[in-house]
């Protein structure tokens, strides 16, 4: 059997309710509605961690953060040994390539690379002109457009608001260099990984299509005024937003401390918005993502290579967008924070138009592509292939009892924070390390997320059922350490 070729595309911090064809009336996302029509759209997919580089890890690897191991943003460099699966997909013929991000390491000025399979490495962290060297989307704007970089960005220096033209963005600029990749003459199969930073902060789409979407038509975030109060118990846990607001403000009551540059507002949100102006923003990049890789898969089909491509959509992780007088990210394990869109199609080789409740992870998308390649799945890889809920051989509605989150000292923030989440498919546990606080939803009757059931008195027989199943769950995602090959 001919090996597939493989697209994978990753974008930033995109939470998992952005998706026209799984509920989200909102939004418009004909292509990756499309991309669900020809396989499967995964409801209840969830982030190993809500920051990106120890999720990127992960999903990399088939690994758990905590086994790889790989907590931090920032890091001084990957760990060696911890083979990649696009190292592996190299090591079985097949011809790989990156366009975009790949955060698996400190990204400040450059990155280092690690033995990662790729032949062809178009590297842009994020498309802001502050990196020296190695940033193949400044080398693009600059040799290719006639753009000055500083320039571009200088004019479009804003929290929320327009953009760059899509002309000159990075969303189309990954296009650009995928096409260019996919139409090389090869003999063997390719995969591609495709990771633009949108719709990552700051939010700032193109004004054609900021002006597709009124503020106004729009929800407002989830929040209710007590979640000021509550928030407030865990001011000293890890959070880029540090005090909780009400979302429902106006952004001109911020302070005069606001991010200087593009680069700092990344990371550094205001101190005030109005939660349905970011949200028509954040909206409005992922319409163009979806355009972008509309293009991608026209292509495809253009050349005769549809069928006979495996096609992955899925973000690292969430943004809380408001949620809960929350913006931005950090130790934080509400949904719109560590689940994610997924949607896995191969037409002819998986189910179609299937949407699916099942609880599944990004650690199972390593071992997943492997298997559907053919491949041996290493004996230390964690994940669960998704291969058998693909192709109509298992449940599409039944993967895995739980899943894990971790958070461990991620962003360089005061607390230091350690903490982990274990979910069920009703009942959410948070535990903070060395604090007294935790989380505990229902989400049968609390889907929102709204009343902690942590000091309830009458659930805490069940906190503690929970904690065990935790601490077992916790416990699984160590690593298999060195192959067995004797009994002694």
């Amino acid at each position: 059997m001919n090996k597939p070729n493989i697209i994978w595309y990753c974008t930033d911090q995109q939470r998992w309710d952005t998706i026209s064809a799984l509920g989200n009336s909102q939004i418009r996302t004909p292509n990756l509605d499309k991309l669900i029509k020809r396989g499967v759209g995964f409801k209840n997919a969830y982030c190993q961690a809500p920051i990106c580089t120890p999720s990127r890890g992960s999903m990399l690897t088939g690994k758990y953060p905590n086994s790889i191991p790989l907590h931090r943003n920032g890091n001084e460099f990957f760990p060696d040994g911890v083979p990649l699966v696009t190292k592996i997909l190299e090591e079985n013929d097949y011809d790989c390539g990156l366009v975009g991000k790949l955060h698996l390491s400190a990204a400040f000025k450059d990155e280092k690379r690690v033995d990662d399979g790729y032949r062809v490495f178009h590297w842009s962290h994020h498309p802001y002109p502050d990196f020296e060297e190695n940033h193949s989307y400044d080398d693009w704007l600059r040799r290719e457009k006639g753009i000055d970089p500083k320039e571009l960005y200088e004019q479009s220096a804003t929290f929320c608001g327009e953009g760059v033209p899509r002309e000159f963005h990075q969303t189309r600029w990954c296009t650009e260099m995928a096409i260019r990749f996919i139409d090389e003459k090869r003999d063997r199969p390719w995969m591609l990984s495709l990771n633009p930073f949108d719709p990552h902060p700051p939010f700032d789409p193109p004004a054609e299509y900021l002006n597709k979407y009124n503020p106004e038509d729009l929800d407002e975030p989830l929040f209710q005024p007590s979640d000021i109060d509550h928030q407030e118990l865990f001011r000293f846990i890890d959070q880029q937003t540090q005090v909780a607001v009400d979302p429902r403000g106006d952004a001109s009551q911020a302070t005069e401390q606001k991010p200087i540059d593009k680069s700092e507002a990344s990371y550094t949100p205001p101190d005030a918005y109005n939660g349905r102006e970011v949200k028509a923003a954040y909206y409005a990049m992922i319409e163009l993502i979806d355009d972008e890789f509309g293009l991608l898969v026209e292509h495809l089909e253009k050349i005769g290579e549809l069928e006979n491509t495996i096609i992955i959509f899925h973000s690292d992780h969430g943004e809380l967008l408001g949620d809960h007088g929350l913006i931005y990210k950090g130790a934080r394990f509400y949904d719109g924070l560590v689940k994610v869109p997924l949607i896995i199609s191969w037409m002819g080789k998986t189910v179609e138009n299937v949407h699916s409740d099942a609880l599944v992870e990004l650690v199972d998308l390593a071992p997943t592509i492997l298997d559907l390649a053919g491949i041996d799945i290493p004996y230390d890889m964690q994940g669960k292939s998704l291969k058998t809920l693909l192709t109509g051989n298992s449940d599409a509605q039944s993967h895995k009892p739980h899943v894990m989150c971790e958070y461990n000292d991620c962003l360089d923030l005061p607390d230091a924070t350690h903490a982990s989440m274990y979910y069920d498919g009703r009942y959410k546990l948070v535990v903070y390390a060395n604090h007294d606080i935790g989380e505990l939803y229902d989400h049968k009757y609390d889907k929102n997320e709204f009343k902690n059931l942590w000091i309830s008195d009458e659930h805490q027989a069940l906190k503690g059922q929970l904690l065990k199943k935790h601490f077992d769950a916790y416990l699984n995602t160590s690593t298999a350490g060195i192959n067995r090959i004797a009994p002694y």
